[in-house]
């Protein structure tokens, strides 16, 4: 009959020599019990200079046990008693081999002012913001290097990838965007009623609505959006990929990782994100006229009729042309991103996170590097 004992020993002493005789189990459901025992095995062992540890009554060991009883026996060890085990079965031995206790020296501290360790953090940060931006521009040209393989050989060019990522992209991405640019556009020309009622400007809210979303938060709203939906998602996939080792049985295989999984994924994203733009202005423009009417009066034939004098072609083409140029980014930063991608679920989490953190931040920049073209050139 196995009657689950608690972890037990008992001590015999001949001349400056002790035998611990330990009994029960050692096991991690008794852990106070084991924790408490090997503390009174040092306590019991301390004056002698010979410990003989005798495992013939243990009746269950994990590596718990294993590893407090390994640990007792460096301790008295460090104490100058002379340790060893004894009837020790091969199970046992196996297990208190590769359970033994390590002791792991603490890394060295970085000496240096606080002030000098911040300006090393900020110089390492630049440097290896340089380097991503170097395998992106190197990772760009691979990208166009594919694209112009299946421009000039068009069997290469695989369509129906690209149909079914625009399908996820672009289709099932637009209840979330219209959704969210209809709510932008309603709070926009709220508070643009609330503050030029002030001036009895209540009408500038048409312009207001139609140059704001127009020009800048549409494609910028849709652009986020996409960076952390679809985005994420194509690291992700990668990721994957790369961990089952996928895109090595693709080169195996004899076919091109750039050509089969990133110039579709690039090339829906150039293509939805204009598409998904356009939509995001309709919405928000939509929401605008919603809300003028509720909270200003201003009818929507009359909004609609006030349109066309607040903005011109250009307003409306300045962030349709910004768009395929964003969804490039967020492609090579996810792709980037997911093929850097190693063995661990860790690894995948830490690369998916900085995909979408680097694509809304580059979308940011890109926005922003447009706006200063845009006015140079009086566009």
């Amino acid at each position: 009959m196995d009657v689950a004992e608690g972890p037990t020993f008992s001590s015999e002493r001949s001349g400056d020599a002790v035998r611990l005789r330990l009994a029960g189990h050692w096991t991690l459901d008794a852990c106070a019990g084991i924790e408490k025992g090997a503390g009174a095995l040092v306590s019991e062992a301390g004056a002698a200079r010979r410990a003989i540890i005798d495992l013939a009554g243990v009746q269950r060991l994990d590596t718990a046990g294993a590893w407090l009883i390994d640990k007792t026996r460096q301790e008295l060890s460090a104490k100058g008693v002379d340790a060893e085990f004894q009837s020790i079965s091969p199970e046992f031995g196996i297990l208190l081999k590769e359970a033994h206790f390590r002791a792991f020296d603490a890394p060295p501290r970085r000496k240096g002012s606080y002030l000098m360790t911040i300006f090393a953090d900020v110089g390492e940060s630049v440097v290896i913001s340089g380097r991503d931006l170097f395998n992106g521009v190197e990772f760009l040209g691979e990208v166009v290097a594919a694209m112009g393989k299946s421009l000039i050989n068009p069997a290469h060019f695989r369509a129906t990838s690209v149909v079914s990522h625009l399908e996820t992209i672009a289709f099932r991405g637009v209840p979330i965007v219209v959704l969210i640019n209809f709510l932008v556009g309603a709070i926009v020309a709220q508070q643009g009623i609330f503050q030029l009622r002030r001036f009895g400007a209540t009408i500038l809210v048409v312009d207001l609505i139609g140059i704001l979303i127009l020009r800048e938060l549409g494609v910028l709203l849709t652009s986020i959006m996409i960076a952390g939906r679809s985005g994420s998602a194509i690291t992700a996939e990668l990721g994957s990929m790369k961990m089952r080792e996928e895109i090595d049985a693709l080169v195996v295989m004899g076919l091109r990782p750039i050509e089969v999984l990133i110039v579709p994924r690039i090339l829906a994203l150039i293509i939805s994100l204009p598409l998904l733009t356009f939509l995001a202005d309709m919405s928000a423009v939509a929401g605008g006229i919603l809300v003028s009417w509720v909270y200003g009066g201003i009818t929507p034939k009359s909004f609609i009729a006030l349109l066309p004098a607040a903005i011109a072609v250009h307003t409306f083409l300045s962030g349709i042309i910004k768009a395929p140029f964003m969804g490039l980014v967020i492609g090579l930063i996810a792709c980037v991103e997911g093929l850097a991608v190693e063995g661990s679920a860790e690894s995948l989490g830490r690369q998916v996170t900085a995909s979408v953190v680097k694509s809304i931040f580059m979308v940011i920049v890109v926005d922003g590097i447009f706006a200063v073209f845009f006015a140079a050139v009086r566009f």
